[in-house]
């Protein structure tokens, strides 16, 4: 178990928001990431949500824009925010493009050279991270939920359908939810994972879910004036899967909403809900 060490620490509504640094053994780096403890963490141990951010973000991003932490603070709900690639890896090509290499990590276990060193964000999340929160912080993994947003959308939903006991509960915010359908996708997952489409698979909701279902109702929110609705994200294709697959999906489609953070905030209450149900709050 790698030290952590504390960046900065503030109180928020009555508990504490902090960012933190350590050195990574599945990204062979340094990683940073960001925690609310909510008021309650200071008597029990709390359950936690996982948000994993989009292209271009960091552990600030949802930090500071999606305005979780206030209901959090009610619902007695640890948030993790960890950023969305290693960094500083020096890997040629890995930085100058947003959408490939650092700040657009996808979440996935790269397996081609030279990104197979460094970029193993699947394990960083769904197994390096979880343990880390549990030895450092006031935490209830074993009752936990993830969430994201576009690329951290994807993240969220295919961990949770590789890992369907792990988490009590998953929901997105525009999602890219078939990657090998898009350009964003065919653009980084034979960079990742070599040029066989069957490798994607493993890294495409629409796929997954169709060998291994979810436990439980996933919830999408997906702003109907997204500019990357209809060449990016094409949820229709998750909604036939999961229809075919027999997986509980409410798909929640909002007039006038685009792809930002203002979307975000609009919803991230309906979704803290959604997840501290599943995770016995409510």
């Amino acid at each position: 178990m790698s030290m952590l060490e504390t960046i900065s620490e503030q109180r928020l509504h009555g508990g504490v928001q902090g960012f933190y640094r350590h050195q990574s053994e599945a990204c062979a780096g340094p990683m940073r990431f960001a925690v609310y403890q909510p008021p309650q963490a200071v008597q029990q141990a709390c359950p936690v949500l996982y948000f994993l951010a989009g292209l271009t973000c960091t552990e600030e991003t949802a930090t500071i824009k999606a305005g979780a932490q206030r209901l959090a603070a009610e619902l007695g709900l640890v948030l993790v925010m960890p950023d969305t690639s290693p960094r500083n890896t020096g890997i040629d090509g890995a930085t100058g493009d947003w959408e490939f290499g650092e700040g657009a990590g996808f979440y996935v276990d790269a397996s081609a050279a030279p990104w197979s060193a460094h970029f193993r964000m699947r394990s960083y999340v769904a197994d390096e991270l979880p343990a880390l929160i549990a030895a450092h912080f006031p935490a209830d993994v074993e009752r936990s939920g993830i969430c994201g947003h576009s690329m951290g959308g994807h993240g969220a939903l295919t961990i949770a359908l590789t890992h369907p006991t792990r988490y009590r509960s998953v929901s997105a915010f525009a999602p890219i939810v078939a990657p090998s359908e898009v350009p964003w996708g065919r653009k980084a997952l034979p960079r990742y994972l070599g040029a066989d489409p069957k490798a994607w698979a493993g890294y495409d909701a629409s796929e997954l879910v169709r060998r291994q279902t979810f436990p439980g109702v996933i919830l999408i929110d997906q702003g109907e004036a997204d500019p990357f609705l209809d060449t990016q994200l094409k949820p229709e294709l998750f909604d036939q899967a999961c229809a075919e697959a027999g997986q509980g999906l409410l798909l929640r489609r909002h007039a006038g909403y685009d792809h930002s953070y203002w979307f975000i905030a609009s919803f991230i209450d309906d979704h803290l809900r959604h997840h501290a149900g599943a995770l016995g709050l409510l």
